[in-house]
């Protein structure tokens, strides 16, 4: 038989085993169909709502034709992938890093693949709580493993190149990832509690203003916790980026609503307040305003 005819056999009976699993979709606002929790990769290769961007960005990645010899050095080590098929990050980035991992002689068992939800209820969280205890904030994560352990990881995208940081990585030497000063926060709030933070408030402040580079970088943390029910922590997260962005009327706006939520009416109009000084047209913060002293005459 023809290499090409045992290529197509093997695409034909790799679908046909992953039609026969169980696959788990939501529906967003918009009833588009998307993939949450575990999945086997040869979905996104077969099935024809994804296969466009998976095959498109599969393709468009290539490295030179030459010996890596530090890939034998993952051989042991497993990754799990954590993507939203609604993100356009994962949509470049997953198929890419496949696509390396092919190159690399490198076998794709070694990889675990899971969904994640995109809608404001379910935020960035799996089906059956798969992200809980990963520090999931961006999408995509690679998450590297070795001997049970992470040994390093690669936030939304590369700090270099995807062929630089995988082989750092190899070589014991990663980069520090994306958005670092989320992910400290993050790593900080799941082993420490919002009151013990505060308390050491200014400590902690100085080390995030030096590795927050952007005010979305906590604001993304603090909406995911947030939509997963975690108040206190998302008001810590807003509370430090006013600290820390004290310019930025978003700030102060994302703030303000889990203020709201938790019905400290005042502290949150002072915040709304300030949306105004820095953005006098803000609709949102005009709007809550007048609907905070509705219920405070209540």
């Amino acid at each position: 038989m023809t290499s090409k005819f045992l290529l197509f056999l093997y695409c034909i009976l790799a679908y046909t085993t992953v039609q026969s699993q169980d696959i788990n979709f939501y529906k967003n606002a918009k009833e588009q169909s998307h993939l949450c929790g575990v999945f086997p990769i040869e979905y996104l290769e077969n099935d024809t709502v994804y296969k466009r961007w998976f095959d498109k960005n599969y393709s468009s990645f290539s490295l030179p034709e030459k010996r890596y010899k530090w890939a034998k050095k993952l051989k042991q080590v497993n990754v799990d992938i954590y993507l939203g098929t609604w993100c356009g990050d994962s949509k470049k980035w997953v198929p890419q890093f496949v696509k390396l991992w092919d190159l690399l002689n490198l076998n794709r068992k070694q990889l675990r693949f899971i969904a994640l939800y995109g809608g404001k209820e379910r935020y960035k969280t799996g089906p059956n709580g798969e992200e809980k205890g990963q520090q999931i904030h961006r999408v995509p994560v690679f998450i590297f493993h070795s001997d049970g352990k992470e040994i390093a990881r690669i936030v939304e995208s590369p700090q270099t190149d995807l062929l630089t940081d995988v082989a750092q990585i190899a070589l014991g030497f990663p980069s520090t990832p994306n958005y670092d000063g989320a992910n400290s926060l993050f790593r900080l709030l799941d082993n420490v509690t919002v009151n013990d933070i505060r308390k050491s408030f200014d400590t902690h402040l100085k080390i995030l203003k030096r590795k927050c580079t952007k005010s979305k970088e906590l604001n993304t943390l603090g909406y995911v916790f947030l939509h997963s029910g975690d108040l206190d922590k998302a008001l810590l997260c807003f509370d430090f980026n006013t600290r820390i962005f004290p310019y930025e009327p978003s700030v102060y706006s994302s703030y303000a609503d889990v203020l709201a939520i938790k019905k400290q009416y005042d502290e949150a109009q002072k915040m709304y307040k300030k949306v105004l000084k820095l953005d006098s047209k803000n609709k949102h913060a005009k709007e809550q305003i007048e609907r905070l002293k509705r219920r405070i005459q209540l």
